[in-house]
């Protein structure tokens, strides 16, 4: 018996929060194994750019925002999805937000708005695209996790806890969906520069510790998140469920480097 492939070819992607950093890199680099790549975010403008990188690599595409706070968004993004290709194969969901502040001080409201985007909406992502897969009885499913979500950086306590909530409930879904042909993963992505991070990262002490903490003594490149993404999302991870895959250079093996 032959080991099954990871090509992507004619598959169905959508990553919400596909237009900038990671969630970019994955929607490039599925394209590139042959999915067409429907990259959403609620940027219009981000949309479009990432749909001509698409376009350039042949892949079919969508131009189609989408806000995952907003559950009738990701809704009519599933419905444009299904009436331009038919159904969909893989979601990876990408977006989400961060802010360094004491929590002491760190206000409800901007609790409350980080949990609502990173965690719930992943959940509300997941249910609306899980449906439709477990009607279908197939689909692959990528929610990005971090480092954040086993140990603890200073002052992102809201980040931290949403990205361990992911991973649980990553967990939660393999083990309700597996059964019926929908298996879900996470891909916890260690120090990487983005536009999201690098205001932490420059220049800074905290991005010197990083550093030093990593056993390959470099940040990641956002491209090389995209292999992993590729492999989850191909038959050759037929049998993978439930797991979060670390990307991180060693920093969670790391503990005295010199």
């Amino acid at each position: 018996m032959s080991a099954p492939s990871p090509s992507l070819q004619g598959k169905i992607a959508v990553v919400v929060g596909g237009t900038s950093g990671i969630g970019r890199a994955i929607s490039l680099g599925l394209a590139d194994e042959g999915a067409a790549v429907i990259a959403s975010g609620r940027n219009k403008d981000k949309v479009d750019a990432v749909a001509i990188e698409l376009e350039s690599k042949n892949s079919r595409t969508l131009r189609a925002t989408c806000d995952i706070a907003n559950r009738a968004s990701l809704e009519d993004l599933l419905q444009q999805v299904l009436q331009r290709f038919g159904t969909v194969d893989i979601l990876v969901n990408c977006a989400a937000k961060i802010r360094r502040a004491p929590t002491l001080t760190f206000s409800e409201d901007e609790w409350n708005d980080i949990l609502d985007t990173n965690l719930t909406g992943t959940l509300r992502s997941c249910q609306i695209f899980g449906k439709y897969m477990l009607g279908r009885k197939y689909g692959r499913i990528i929610n990005i996790a971090s480092l954040n979500s086993f140990v603890s950086l200073s002052e992102v306590a809201a980040y931290a806890a949403s990205k361990a909530a992911v991973v649980s409930l990553t967990r939660s879904l393999a083990v309700e969906w597996s059964k019926h042909g929908v298996l879900v993963n996470a891909i916890a992505p260690g120090v990487f520069h983005t536009e999201l991070n690098a205001g932490l990262l420059d220049g800074t002490e905290r991005g010197h510790e990083l550093l030093m903490r990593t056993p390959m003594g470099r940040f990641g490149r956002i491209d090389e998140v995209a292999g992993a993404a590729v492999f989850l999302a191909s038959d050759a991870a037929s049998f993978i469920t439930g797991q979060t895959l670390v990307i991180d250079g060693g920093f969670l093996a790391s503990g005295v480097n010199q």
